[in-house]
């Protein structure tokens, strides 16, 4: 596993570097988000599920709201290039989808968790936090400042997109 962990870091570090260094302002764009999307993956097979889905959700936040910018400020110059000057990202999309299918071979069967802090949870919940619920104990007990964090991260991200998207108080041009 370190292995893979290793080859998506140099992924990371070349899609970066396509980012910064790519003409093609949507193609950087796409290099750009999938560094976000690397990164989710080693999350996941650094068994920090909870940090891959708050890192996926930004992710795909800002990305939406970076191409719809560019698109919208670019409109014409991309309704008139061609198939094969489109092939960075159309590579980028499958390189995705590849790496998406690899990710989901380490996400343990539903009901057989592999982490051994979860049993404890589940375990010792009830009895040594007075919740009813199991779910909730682990949540606001255990984890509460991890919640925290998420919860702000993802506050954060729909704020920047509201303010970036809306309609209202742009000045027209």
């Amino acid at each position: 596993m370190e292995i893979i962990i290793v080859i998506l870091i140099i992924l990371m570090i070349i899609a970066a570097i396509i980012a910064l260094e790519i003409r093609d302002l949507l193609s950087s764009i796409v290099s750009l988000g999938s560094v976000g999307i690397i990164l989710t993956f080693i999350f996941l097979l650094l068994q920090a599920p909870d940090l891959a889905i708050v890192q996926f959700v930004v992710e795909i936040l800002s990305l939406v709201v970076l191409i719809r910018g560019t698109v919208k400020r670019d409109e014409e110059v991309y309704s008139k290039q061609k198939f094969l000057s489109r092939a960075p990202i159309l590579l980028s999309l499958v390189v995705f989808l590849y790496f998406i299918v690899l990710g989901l071979k380490y996400i343990p069967q539903f009901g057989f968790p592999k982490y051994k802090l979860a049993e404890y949870y589940v375990k010792n919940a009830i009895g040594e936090t007075g919740a009813v619920n199991v779910v909730a104990s682990i949540i606001l007990n255990y984890r509460a400042y991890d919640t925290l964090g998420e919860a702000t991260v993802l506050f954060t991200a729909i704020l920047g997109a509201v303010a970036i998207l809306r309609k209202i108080g742009k000045i027209k041009k």
